[in-house]
């Protein structure tokens, strides 16, 4: 991909790119427990990006999704790996997602809720983490249920077992993961939510680079290289978003 000075400019004020990557969603990205070095799928297409555009890449992690998005919203980050959201779209210019991934909900194994609609109660404590798409998703749904929220999304079960709430919410192979670690634990039937997770850039760069990274976006996906990515890094309960 070849693009005019002026434009790679934009997308690289620093002379090169720096990725904002998220820790706190399993199913994109994790660090590797011996070099500590992060892996996942967001890395694959960070730096197939990077590659294309023929620049050096900086990757810039935090441990949970608000701090992800907030440095590319302050444009610390020159683009980052999203769940599509309105409140996020202020400052951020998001692509068509390229993974679908489920929310779900965790009780214990005797608590009296069933199924998802029940969740909503005045009586229960929803933990979610703090500016994930939960949160944001649940924030503004959620009506009788009060909402609680963890640092982060791998810390919320241990809030809701240590805090005694009744309901965790979250990335449904988060919750299954932690659920084999914590006996007494079980999800929800179904979704409560279809993350739509995307690519973004901050809004101030302009359309035109929102318009490169939507269709770097739709070359992975067609070219089955995100289907390549999932198989490589075993992810589970998540799909492939259709092509926009």
């Amino acid at each position: 991909m070849t693009l005019p000075n002026a434009l790679l400019q934009t997308f690289a004020p620093k002379g090169h790119l720096r990725a904002s990557i998220n820790l706190g969603n399993p199913i994109l990205a994790n660090k590797d427990p011996v070099s500590g070095q992060p892996f996942g799928i967001s890395i694959d297409l960070a730096n197939a990006f990077a590659k294309k555009l023929g620049l050096d890449l900086e990757l810039v992690v935090f441990d949970s999704a608000g701090k992800s998005v907030e440095a590319v919203t302050k444009e610390e980050a020159d683009f980052g790996f999203f769940a599509i959201d309105p409140l996020r779209g202020e400052g951020i210019s998001f692509t068509a997602p390229y993974v679908l991934i489920e929310g779900a909900y965790l009780v214990k194994a005797d608590s009296s809720i069933q199924h998802n609609e029940e969740v909503d109660a005045s009586k229960n404590r929803v933990v979610v983490g703090k500016g994930s798409a939960y949160d944001l998703y649940l924030s503004r749904e959620i009506k009788s249920a009060e909402i609680v929220r963890a640092p982060t999304s791998p810390t919320v079960v241990n809030v809701f077992l240590a805090e005694g709430h009744e309901v965790a919410a979250g990335v449904r192979q988060q919750l299954e993961a932690d659920a084999l670690k914590h006996p007494g634990l079980r999800l929800l039937p179904g979704r409560f939510m279809v993350i739509e997770q995307a690519m973004g850039v901050p809004k101030g760069r302009g359309a035109e680079v929102a318009q490169v990274l939507s269709q770097f976006v739709e070359e992975m996906k067609s070219s089955g290289f995100v289907a390549d990515a999932m198989l490589r890094h075993h992810i589970l309960g998540a799909s492939v978003a259709p092509l926009a």
